[in-house]
């Protein structure tokens, strides 16, 4: 992406999908146009992108609880999903200071005029963003 002259862009990070939706919701609603949302994990691929909900029935790997793996694509090898069920958020063991990108694992993209930008800076605040 390449900002036009007289945008800024804003990094935010949230540790909430929850809160993260609302900024964006509050964004969208104060007219920003450019704001996405996505997840930041420490693998470089995406697996699935449902919610996996254990009270609802919605998750059948211990994977999908913690990595969005529930659906790994067939042609992923055993001994990976042997690797990401051993990972320290999945398994527990290890798991002392250890967090997907400082704990945040959302983060929230917005592209303000350079004149709006203190604006979308207080609004993301409010919802306990990290800019």
């Amino acid at each position: 992406m390449r900002l036009n002259p007289g945008e800024r862009s804003l990094l935010v990070s949230f540790a909430s999908s929850t809160k993260a939706q609302e900024v964006v919701n509050a964004l969208k609603k104060a007219g920003f146009q450019d704001v996405q949302l996505d997840r930041v994990g420490r693998f470089g691929t995406r697996f699935d992108d449902r919610y996996n909900n254990p009270l609802a029935s919605q998750a059948n790997t211990v994977t999908g609880l913690t990595l969005y793996g529930e659906d790994i694509h067939p042609a992923v090898k055993t001994d990976t999903r042997a690797l990401l069920a051993a990972e320290p958020s999945v398994s527990g063991v290890g798991l002392c200071n250890y967090g997907v990108a400082g704990n945040e694992g959302f983060l929230v993209t917005v592209v303000a005029p350079e004149d709006r930008a203190e604006e979308a800076i207080k609004i993301v605040e409010k919802y306990g963003g990290k800019v």
